[in-house]
């Protein structure tokens, strides 16, 4: 908690313009990097390496010599353990009777009507599943948890750390989110004599009621946390050796942490990176005083798509990783696979597809002249003009057009079409999937896209805004002054924050209490204490999870301590109605679990529109793809474009990390805080 507390004493000695903060994502393509000093932005940005940690000592090389207050760190490598299997060999220890839970799961299947695609396997096989004698029930202890039986566990735990390597040891009782004793005790006698070993214990890492999401959440906290510790231990000692603060570690949920609690529970930062942008998006918005927003942020192996309301991004309770349940509070992110890097091909039947491969950052797409061979949606934007032929991407990467269009050639000569209804071909298809992807987290949540400003950033995202948007429907999008980086920039704003949660089960007229009232202060006392010994002063805010009797899933209801009841199940009703189409006024309501989210908020940042450079925004004239053809279309400098400075299109326009096509029918202008405003009719 070091940053937070020098960051703390500033904010009260009044020194907030002096704080400066730096934020680092690490992508699957490229690792940017934010500074920010006195409202002002500086910005770097490398490809990024097999070993995330040298990209970020690349970044900092590159950045060169600076003091920093707070440096704030998101990254893949949690999620990359997971999508390639290589976390650490696991243990996992539940009730007796119990251990083919994992196994098992829920009679969902990946595809409703193949039979034959088999589930993904749990990250702990079943001959390393270790059963325990000890049992509780929903009314306490039915089979108390001996010293016998945990000094068997102990013999058979070291048994296996000898023979078969194992790192870390998850445990996951029946009942234990409301007795969690037998679970703290196995843990201690655990941490006692292992002390190498990681421990996950599911009352720790996810209270929660529902046994397979709860164990599937902590054998994946187990599985990966020794391996996201190793990464932050290396890039901890690399920064102390650069003279930088060890960083804070961005959270799924949006908020950061320290870097020794996301060491302890990597299940918390399996959507770090993404979790940045949409931060940074609602920031931004909420500045230009746009508080609706869709966040569409497309990097070079995907896009990221989320929800923001009331200038807040929407938060989810759970999420299914790699197939896997994940019950930790994350930022609502809907990712699809169409990224710069997709890579475009011929379907057996000989149409053209999209993905979901990617060239990602080695060999990356054709027109990076690194050895790539096959098409991608950078390829195809390059060859129709919407990138500069010899541009450069950050220091490392020069754009070659006639790669691109060789690439192109080898899907253009069995499909009988030119290169550039080819080119067209692929962007069409990338445009499709995150169309789709932008009307999951809208209309299929009862909410209509025209009501909400479209926020484009990311590396791509920019040149395909216009083109969703007049999909969709939407007449404002929002390209910020750094697009290209934002999610470095969202971690670099981020305050610290912690969420807490405690299961009820009980029918919601049974936390009436006097006057009308409820009891909801009460169930949360001893949350408010745990938040206010990890963070100073923190905000807090709460919430409810709450179902009609008989559901078997939840909707999340903002709560206030004082509310009586009656306003509870009338927002339950509300919300119901939003995102059902329904509501039953008469039929009983059951809360499931009181949610408590602590911030801790970091000094402001007064963020400015950067200076223009000197000279003429207007760079000339290209060819590119408008209208159906290609055309003469108008290139601006976006570095020599001040506040107030409008334009039309079609247009181009070029800033350091990014590129933005404005469609025909579109006018654009630079607003205070250097956020590029576009408006259709």
């Amino acid at each position: 908690m070091a940053n937070a507390s020098s960051a703390q004493g500033k904010q009260q000695d009044g020194r907030q313009g002096g704080l400066v903060r730096l934020g680092i994502d690490v992508g699957g393509t490229f690792t940017d990097l934010v500074l920010l000093q006195e409202g002002q932005i500086r910005t770097a940005k490398v490809l990024s390496t097999p070993s995330p940690e040298a990209g970020v000592f690349a970044a900092l090389d590159k950045l060169g010599p600076v003091e920093v207050d707070v440096f704030c760190h998101g990254m893949t490598v949690a999620t990359n353990a997971l999508l390639e299997r290589k976390g650490s060999p696991t243990l996992f220890l539940t009730t007796a009777g119990f251990r083919d839970v994992l196994a098992i799961g829920r009679q969902n299947r990946p595809s409703l009507y193949d039979l034959t695609q088999p589930k993904p396997e749990p990250v702990v096989p079943r001959h390393h599943c270790l059963e325990v004698k000890e049992r509780c029930s929903a009314g306490g202890v039915v089979e108390p948890l001996t010293e016998e039986e945990i000094q068997r566990v102990l013999r058979e735990v070291g048994e296996r750390v000898e023979r078969d390597g194992i790192r870390a040891v998850g445990v996951g009782f029946l009942f234990s989110f409301l007795y969690p004793e037998h679970e703290q005790r196995l843990g201690a006698a655990l941490r006692e004599a292992f002390p190498d070993l990681h421990v996950s214990l599911s009352c720790e890492v996810a209270p929660e009621f529902r046994e397979y999401e709860r164990f599937s959440t902590t054998a994946i906290d187990a599985y990966l946390s020794p391996v996201l510790a190793g990464y932050l231990h290396r890039l901890a000692q690399g920064c102390r050796q650069r003279g930088i603060p060890e960083p804070l570690i961005m959270q799924s949920s949006g908020g950061v942490t320290s870097i020794a609690q996301a060491a302890a529970h990597a299940s918390v930062a399996l959507l770090s990176g993404p979790a940045g942008g949409v931060y940074g998006a609602a920031y931004l918005g909420w500045l230009s005083g746009y508080s609706h927003l869709l966040s569409f942020d497309m990097g070079g192996t995907s896009t990221d798509v989320a929800l923001i309301q009331d200038g807040l991004p929407q938060v989810t309770p759970s999420a299914v990783v790699c197939g896997l349940p994940v019950q930790q509070p994350q930022i609502d992110i809907h990712t699809v696979s169409a990224g710069g890097g997709s890579l475009a091909s011929l379907l057996p039947g000989g149409g053209l597809q999209v993905g979901p491969e990617s060239a990602g950052s080695n060999p990356g797409p054709a027109c990076y002249g690194r050895g790539g061979t096959a098409p991608t949606v950078t390829d195809a934007n390059l060859w129709l003009g919407y990138l500069p032929d010899g541009g450069w991407l950050g220091d490392a990467v020069c754009l070659r057009r006639d790669l691109a269009g060789q690439a192109i050639g080898t899907l253009a000569e069995p499909l009988g079409l030119t290169l550039e209804e080819t080119a067209v071909g692929i962007r069409t298809l990338a445009n499709v999937a995150m169309a789709r992807a932008l009307r999951v987290i809208s209309v299929e949540r009862g909410l209509d896209p025209a009501h909400f400003a479209l926020l484009a950033f990311g590396g791509a995202g920019p040149m395909h805004a216009c083109a969703l948007a007049e999909e969709l429907g939407i007449r404002r999008i929002l390209i910020p002054a750094f697009a290209g980086v934002l999610s470095a920039l969202g971690m670099a704003l981020a305050d610290l924050r912690r969420d807490y949660r405690r299961a009820i089960l009980q029918p919601l007229q049974q936390l009436e209490g006097e006057g009308g009232g409820s009891l909801l202060a009460q169930w949360a006392a001893p949350l408010i204490r745990q938040a206010q010994a990890d963070l100073q002063e923190p905000g807090l805010s709460f919430s409810l999870d709450l179902r009609y009797r008989g559901q078997s899933f939840e909707l999340e209801i903002p709560a206030q301590l004082s509310d009586p009841v009656s306003l509870l199940e009338q927002r339950f009703h509300q919300a119901h109605r939003q995102r059902y189409g329904w509501q039953d006024p008469d039929q009983e309501v059951e809360v499931i679990q009181l949610r408590l989210r602590a911030v801790q908020a970091l000094p402001p940042v007064p963020l400015k529109a950067p200076p223009p450079l000197p000279g003429d925004p207007f760079k000339g004239e290209r060819q590119a793809w408008t209208g159906g053809r290609m055309r003469p279309v108008p290139v601006y400098d976006r570095r020599r474009m001040g506040v107030g400075f409008q334009l039309g299109g079609p247009a181009i326009v070029e800033m350091p990390e990014a590129t933005v096509v404005i469609e025909a029918g579109w006018t654009g202008n630079i607003d205070a805080v250097g956020t590029l405003i576009l408006s259709c009719g």
